[in-house]
């Protein structure tokens, strides 16, 4: 059995793999929202992210997690992303 110690450092290293995703999906964001002024697209799709809750909380029953606590991540997510393409 591994000591509590060794799996903190699992749960860090989780954790900067969490934040470096963060990060890029931020940079994949702008991108779209430089897009998006290009073509005179609004910010706001709530079309796009119906569907982007709609498949975490779909993924997250799937994977035994909660999934009224994972739209609730995700829905920070999406407003920190969208905030982001303005």
């Amino acid at each position: 059995m591994e000591d509590i110690a060794v799996l903190r450092e699992k749960v860090d290293a989780v954790d900067d793999q969490i934040l470096r995703d963060l990060v890029q999906r931020v940079k994949i964001c702008r991108a779209i929202g430089e897009l998006k002024k290009q073509q005179g697209k609004p910010v706001h799709d709530i079309h796009r992210e119906t569907e982007v809750l709609k498949r975490v909380r779909e993924r997250a029953e799937m994977l035994k997690l909660d999934p009224d606590k994972i739209e609730r991540i995700y829905r920070e997510i999406v407003n920190m992303c969208s905030s982001v393409q303005q």
